[in-house]
């Protein structure tokens, strides 16, 4: 095998791959890339067994043929490398790695293509599209508020769903959830709802371009993606998601708005004053006004008031500063409505006006 490639075109698709792979360990075929050089391209492989990655690019090829060779390695070979061409070729297990326009070669050993995971064939799959700008938007809104406790698998990714003519997005960590929905491009047949990984998510999203479509499969017990040069399929969790309905209230009783721009810079300077293990904060919400404060630590405390719209009883409520500081990073509105009911019930906050997208929080003990 022969062929001559773009350094910077190579890097970039090599840097997914690595995002894929989950070992270092250079004796481990799954900390390989696959590679396979036929018909004026290279495709591209990499997998962690539960994750697969498959791309090609345009390439010079003197000898078609595949190899496999750790990718961790190359890649930071070719990182240390100027932008330019650059030829690999293969003699028995040896890779030869030589820039065109530099004095310089590197070796890097490599295991039979033949050992590499086969992916399964998605050719077949009938796959529906969503806008690629609004899927990552779906994600974007919820990813934040997946459980990381590994014993709650099931709440360990987003649920995915088809409700009334829309895709549905939702996580939860047990305190708090994140909802969105988007109206479907074209009528599409009901699938299961399932639990995708935040890992193949958070690849596409920070990945996919904001134009285009991405096309997207459920099969079985694997999803499937589709955009641009790119395809990726990932094993989907196997649990019941939570009853996330129950957990929305069907009304509130009270709400107050605020400006999204004061809320964020009064709250992050409080904020610098939580304290870190509770990370409890209060919001003091009167006619006209609501304070935002912290509970008194060793390094001292912060308080600080802004206008608000409201015109109901005054309360006291004490939330987790990150429930409410990480959905403000996603909520695109000038102004933010936070509803309410009493201290201890459910909080919803959301954009104002209202979109196709809120966010629940679980208030927490008053100290």
């Amino acid at each position: 095998m022969k062929f001559t490639f773009d350094k910077d075109a190579m890097a970039k698709e090599l840097s997914i791959a690595q995002e894929i792979i989950s070992t270092k360990n250079a004796l481990s075929i799954l900390s390989n890339v696959y590679f396979l050089a036929e018909n004026g391209s290279l495709t591209i492989k990499a997998t962690d067994t539960k994750v697969n990655f498959e791309t090609r690019i345009p390439v010079d090829i003197e000898e078609p043929g595949s190899t496999t060779v750790f990718c961790d390695k190359l890649l930071s070979t070719l990182n240390s490398l100027p932008s330019g061409d650059i030829e690999l070729s293969q003699n028995d297990s040896i890779i030869h790695i030589k820039p065109v326009n530099k004095k310089a070669s590197f070796k890097l050993k490599s295991m039979a293509s033949d050992k590499f995971p086969e992916f399964s064939i998605n050719d077949s799959v009938p796959y529906f599209e969503i806008a690629a700008e609004e899927f990552k938007k779906m994600v974007n809104q919820t990813i934040f508020a997946v459980s990381t406790d590994q014993t709650r698998y099931f709440m360990n990714g987003i649920y995915f769903e088809k409700r009334d003519e829309k895709l549905v997005m939702v996580s939860t960590d047990g305190r708090r959830l994140a909802f969105v929905s988007k109206p479907l491009i074209n009528p599409l047949e009901t699938f299961d709802p399932v639990i995708i990984p935040t890992k193949v998510l958070n690849i596409i999203t920070k990945r996919a371009s904001s134009e285009g479509l991405i096309f997207v499969a459920v099969l079985d017990k694997t999803i499937f993606f589709k955009f641009g040069n790119y395809e990726l399929s990932s094993v989907l969790i196997d649990g019941q998601f939570p009853n996330y309905q129950r957990v929305i209230p069907e009304s509130q009783a009270s709400s107050f708005e605020v400006e999204k721009k004061e809320f964020v810079e009064a709250l992050h300077r409080v904020g610098l004053y939580v304290e870190q293990k509770s990370r409890r904060i209060y919001f003091e919400i009167n006619p006209g006004a609501l304070t935002i404060s912290c509970q008194e630590s060793e390094i001292g405390t912060a308080k600080e008031e802004i206008p608000c719209k409201y015109d109901g009883e005054s309360i006291k409520i004490a939330v987790n500063y990150s429930y409410i500081d990480e959905p403000l990073k996603v909520i695109n509105s000038d102004r933010i409505c936070v509803e309410f009911t009493e201290r201890m019930k459910a909080i919803t906050m959301r954009p104002e006006p209202a979109e196709d997208y809120f966010h629940i929080i679980m208030p927490m003990q008053m100290e």
